[in-house]
């Protein structure tokens, strides 16, 4: 009988670009694209393919696609899970009569039956379609656990063949492991501890960044398999964060990231959103670390700034222009981190014969008490290009708040601005010829210097990508005008 091994992407469901139709043939593009890089099966309708928000005719419209598409290439492992366990016999076989090669069943959610509940669930849907089940658990979503013990019942079932794992628990995984290897596999479904779950003896993964990296993804399962701890270390390090933001974010940081990478694959159905689930900080920082491993293709960029144009090998997706113009004042900000040591950018950059460089020259010879403008420098006497104007937005009241601000903030937003003209995205040739200002949100009530210089960093830089880019764009902020709140709006 079927016994799942290796990875296994757990398919985001295409929609148009309105959210209201599945998009068969961006379905099956995306089948292709994970096929080709070497998906060992693929996992449609499950958590990260939003199968909660899909009625049960586009569930089965999803399968039928996606096995077509496959035509036998891989495996198929159909999300057929629902609260009920009726609806789930049904939909598992459909799944079966569709010809798929197994069925991923979620625990019972949302009425939280007791043990009994769920091994009756399990065990009538075993009993009553004839194809390898693989339990799963993601207790962060259905609000159950499913305990190791009842896994271990659950595995003398003849036609139950593995466990997915999502709760990111290695506890769990190990004790499935000790008590069931040798009679199921288990799976790991969360992204952040691939590496650990795999050298501990799990047979694969069903991932959500594997939509996304799947090649990454198999380079580590091929590294563990053959003894070698230390290269698949090294690339889970390069994609941790990627598959931080994708597994708290789920299916929108990974419809995010395949957008991102042309692979259209449409939005998100409410109440799911960019903004929400996936924060603008974080979308920033998963197209920064996309653009780090290669999966975002640089092009040329022409940046209008100088007499002479300059073409940049630029990081550049659909929200940037082909010619980066009107430096006279381009204006963006950014907001990184939370809690006291959130850090806010308001940024102006433009020519030293413009707007900017006026408003620079006059916050150094006529500074408002409280809000002191001060060069920013990498070590004493050594400031950066180009030149850059920190102004606090916070009036400052102390010494310790000035030493945040004047301090952790200053080296920050300086270390910014020397990355981002060593990564192209201020042209080492414009760098004399442009100006920066950059008002600086610091809390008074900071106390974290270490947090308070990452979350500036990040700022600086987001707020320098998007003020280069002139995002938002008009076109951005239809599309977020519905579901923009303010920052702290909700913070207890």
């Amino acid at each position: 009988m079927f016994k799942p091994e290796g990875i296994f992407p757990a398919l985001v469901t295409p929609f148009t670009d309105d959210g209201k139709i599945i998009d068969e043939e961006r379905l099956r593009i995306l089948v292709n694209h994970c096929i080709e890089l070497g998906v060992h099966g693929v996992v449609p309708c499950g958590t990260t393919g939003e199968f909660v928000n899909l009625s049960t005719e586009e569930k089965k419209k999803v399968i039928k696609t996606v096995i077509d598409e496959v035509n036998g290439r891989v495996p198929v492992i159909a999300g057929t899970g629902a609260s009920g366990t009726r609806e789930t016999v049904e939909m598992t076989k459909y799944a079966k009569d569709a010809g798929a090669t197994a069925a991923l069943i979620v625990t019972p959610f949302y009425l939280k039956p007791a043990d009994r509940g769920i091994y009756e669930h399990y065990n009538t849907i075993a009993t009553e379609v004839d194809l390898p089940i693989i339990l799963y658990n993601i207790p962060q979503c259905t609000g159950l656990s499913l305990p190791w013990q009842m896994v271990e019942d659950l595995a003398q079932i003849p036609n139950i063949v593995a466990v997915k794992d999502s709760s990111g628990q290695l506890s769990f995984i190990l004790a499935v492991l000790e008590k069931v290897r040798d009679k199921i596999n288990v799976l790991c479904g969360h992204d952040e501890v691939v590496i650990a779950a795999l050298a501990a003896g799990c047979s694969g993964a069903i991932l959500a960044s594997a939509n996304v990296i799947p090649d990454v993804w198999i380079q580590i399962y091929n590294h563990i398999k053959n003894g070698e701890l230390q290269k698949a270390r090294e690339l889970q390090y390069k994609v941790q964060k990627i598959a931080r933001i994708i597994a708290g974010s789920g299916a929108v940081g990974t419809k995010a990231a395949l957008n991102m990478m042309k692979i259209k694959v449409g939005p998100v159905r409410m109440p799911l959103s960019v903004g929400g689930e996936l924060t603008y900080e974080s979308r920033e920082e998963l197209r920064l670390d996309l653009e780090k491993i290669g999966k975002i293709e640089p092009k040329p960029v022409t940046f209008e700034i100088t007499e002479k144009p300059v073409e940049q090998r630029f990081m550049a997706i659909d929200v940037t222009p082909e010619a980066i113009r009107n430096f006279n004042l381009r204006v963006g900000e950014a907001l990184a981190g939370q809690g006291a040591e959130v850090a806010h950018i308001d940024l102006l950059i433009g020519k030293k014969t413009g707007p900017v460089a006026e408003a620079f020259a006059k916050a150094k010879a006529t500074p408002t008490p409280g809000h002191e403008a001060l060069l920013a420098i990498l070590e004493p006497n050594l400031s950066v290009k180009p030149v850059t104007l920190i102004v606090p937005t916070v009036t400052i009241r102390g010494m310790r708040q000035a030493s945040m601000v004047y301090g952790p903030a200053q080296t920050a937003v300086a270390k910014a601005v020397v990355d981002s003209v060593a990564d192209g995205t201020i042209p080492k040739e414009a760098a004399d010829e442009l100006i920066i200002v950059a008002n600086v949100f610091v809390h008074p009530t900071a106390v974290d210097r270490q947090r308070v210089y990452i979350n500036n960093y990040k700022a600086m830089r987001h707020a320098i990508r998007k003020t280069i880019e002139g995002r938002p764009s008009m076109d951005e902020l239809i599309e977020n005008k519905d579901r923009s709140k303010h920052p702290f709006k909700y913070t207890p």
